[in-house]
């Protein structure tokens, strides 16, 4: 079976025919493609009902470069008169090709050089916000830890005088507790020595009454002649 498609749209000079080539061998086809001066391409391609069905969707490509706006397609019997699939050059458009594509190159050259230039600039400006924010959260931080540290050293300085106020009237209390232990002391001492005073005067009074007692007893012994 031959397909017969005349293509129009953007499809000269953008690279549509090399695509084609690399469809129909993908699919095993045979036939040619060529550029019209009306501006349409001429596709003819012979091999299996299948596989021309897929071709024929294939063909119709949209993108970037590439755009189809219409196809008119017909079958017909193949005649089997081609031994592969390539392209028709017609004479001089190697030449037109390559200025096309150096002017192609051009555009995509500046294209690169404008998205580098633009990807730069943005990440100049990256940078410049990153640092100023990194700043700016170093000031915060340094301002909290500042703000921490004198809240810490309040706190620190307020739990000292409570301490020392509490270990002071530890202190006095302590002082006055051994101070009044320190009077019961004396007064006890005092207490003491005046009960060893009074045990000395007993001692002594007990003696004198003692002694005066013997006197007596001998002097009643002598009167009745036993002693």
């Amino acid at each position: 079976m031959r397909f017969t498609a005349y293509v129009s749209g953007k499809v000269q000079e953008v690279g549509y025919r090399a695509r084609i080539v690399d469809i129909a061998n993908a699919f095993c086809l045979k036939g040619m493609i060529e550029n019209l001066k009306d501006g349409r391409v001429k596709i003819i391609a012979e091999g299996e009902d299948e596989k021309l069905k897929w071709f024929e969707g294939a063909i119709d490509i949209k993108n970037a470069l590439i755009y189809v706006s219409s196809i008119e397609k017909s079958y017909s019997p193949a005649s089997g008169e081609f031994n592969s699939f390539g392209k028709l050059v017609a004479k001089g458009e190697t030449d037109t090709r390559l200025d096309t594509a150096a002017g192609y190159l051009k555009e995509l050259i500046s294209a690169v050089n404008k998205m580098n230039e633009n990807l730069g600039g943005k990440i100049d400006q990256m940078n410049e916000n990153l640092s100023g924010k990194i700043d700016q959260m170093n000031e915060n931080l340094s301002g909290k830890i500042d703000q921490m540290n004198e809240n810490l050293s309040g706190k620190i300085d307020q739990m000292n005088e409570n301490l020392s106020g509490k270990i002071d009237q530890m202190n006095e209390n302590l002082s006055g507790k051994i101070d009044q232990m320190l009077s019961k002391q004396d007064d006890l001492i005092i207490e003491v020595k005046d009960v060893n005073r009074k045990m000395d005067w007993a001692l002594e009074t007990g003696i004198v009454e003692l002694k005066s007692d013997m006197a007596e007893v001998k002097s009643a012994l002598k009167a009745k002649g036993i002693i």
